[in-house]
């Protein structure tokens, strides 16, 4: 089978989950079937991203997109230009003819032999450029309900001003993602609870979900890194707005209690580009730690006595949690930040969405080291018997196949892309 894969970026470094989601399953469905990659390039992609492009698919097209990252005052005067856009922001500037000539080339009939027997777009993002007629099938790979997160952020925000702008994006979200979902073959989501979403709420008919995985053998304590009794672990990417509100939601409403049963209890947030306020996070705290980018997540995770997941706003999958169980590592969430992920409260996990629960949940832990290793070793047990990405891939492959054997375009008027 050969694979066109859509997505709106090279998947390197493998920083954040929906990368990693994608590098993972794309490096299995190698082995059996031909992946070509398009996505955009707004030139700023290094030799060794593109060099290592190779190491999850055949052939490489990078559709020339726009002379400078989006950022400073360009970013500023996108976003006051869309106001005036019936899109959300999120996905209105990944707008590109050149990447629906792409797609185009490499499906239609010039294609010849080496034509896609089915097209994938990765995230809602690439979708707008995804033509209505094509000659072979294509699936709509959805890593979140994309309007459950504005929803949730909506919720939670404070500021008048700016909850009155994430209500109107998840207003434009939920239309534009309804409309999406409903012209593809198929849609695959990373849980049961986002394909009854897609199915209640959209009237998506096919649709189907295929479970979050782990590499099992990376994730793995090595052994040479000491436990720590007291320290808490949280990583992910810092630049993310759910992860930046989680980690201050735990730091202002969690941690003191924690600090107050375990006066020695400590955190450190891993990941990439801690924001303003992340950082601040660490400021007049000792106990606090934000260490940026780091090479490999695992010392940490090892390292930790308990892994926490405060999440108040999300969609999708949480990876995340999966390799911290592969690390045998006990992890406390909310309820939210384990969404959609086949984990038993109690026994592989510990969720509460209250802070005063959230924080007996981990003191609890902190104080029983016995109980903290029972709950480790219980969740690797649990991703290394159900959840490799092997297995994964080889669903998702299944997805694919059935797509391209069956199913018929059901073009419907595409939503207005103009400004």
């Amino acid at each position: 089978m050969h694979i066109i894969w859509l997505k709106n970026e090279l998947l390197h470094p493998l920083d954040k989950g929906g990368r990693i989601r994608t590098y993972e399953m794309l490096r299995r469905l190698r082995d059996h079937h031909r992946v070509t990659y398009i996505a955009l390039d707004d030139h700023t992609s290094t030799e060794e991203q593109r060099t290592r492009a190779s190491e999850y698919c055949d052939e490489l097209v990078l559709v020339p997109w726009r002379d400078a990252p989006l950022a400073g005052a360009r970013r500023l005067a996108a976003i006051a230009a869309n106001v005036f856009s019936p899109l959300p922001f999120a996905v209105s500037p990944y707008r590109s003819k050149a990447m629906t000539e792409a797609i185009i080339a490499r499906c239609g009939e010039r294609a010849g032999v080496d034509r896609a027997d089915v097209v994938v777009c990765d995230f809602l993002i690439p979708a707008l450029n995804v033509p209505d007629e094509l000659p072979c099938p294509v699936v709509l790979f959805q890593h979140n309900v994309e309007a459950m997160i504005w929803e949730r952020r909506t919720k939670v925000a404070s500021n008048p001003v700016m909850k009155a702008y994430m209500a109107e994006q998840w207003r434009r979200m939920r239309r534009l993602e309804r409309t999406q979902c409903l012209r593809f073959d198929h849609v695959v989501a990373v849980s049961p609870e986002d394909a009854a979403v897609f199915r209640e709420q959209y009237g998506v008919h096919d649709v189907s979900s295929v479970p979050t995985g782990v590499d099992t053998d990376f994730f793995r304590p090595s052994g040479t890194v000491a436990q720590s009794r007291h320290n808490i672990v949280f990583t992910g990417s810092m630049d993310w707005m759910p992860n930046e509100d989680g980690m201050a939601w735990f730091v202002d409403e969690i941690l003191p209690t924690i600090r107050r049963d375990v006066p020695d209890a400590t955190l450190t947030i891993v990941g990439r580009r801690p924001s303003a306020k992340v950082q601040a996070l660490a400021e007049g705290r000792p106990y606090v730690t934000v260490t940026g980018t780091v090479p490999d997540v695992r010392p940490f995770l090892e390292e930790a006595a308990v892994v926490v997941v405060p999440l108040r706003i999300g969609g999708g999958t949480r990876i995340k949690i999966y390799e911290a169980m592969g690390m045998e590592r006990a992890v406390v969430s909310t309820t939210i930040g384990a969404e959609g992920l086949d984990v038993r409260n109690g026994e592989q996990i510990l969720l509460a969405d209250d802070p005063s629960r959230f924080a007996d949940s981990v003191v609890s832990l902190l104080r029983d080291p016995a109980r903290a290793a029972a709950v480790g070793q219980a969740a690797a047990t649990q991703v290394r018997t159900h959840f490799g990405w092997a297995s994964v891939a080889e669903q998702f492959a299944e997805r694919c196949l059935a797509a391209a054997a069956s199913a018929s375009r059901r073009p419907i008027p595409a939503m207005s892309m103009s400004s």
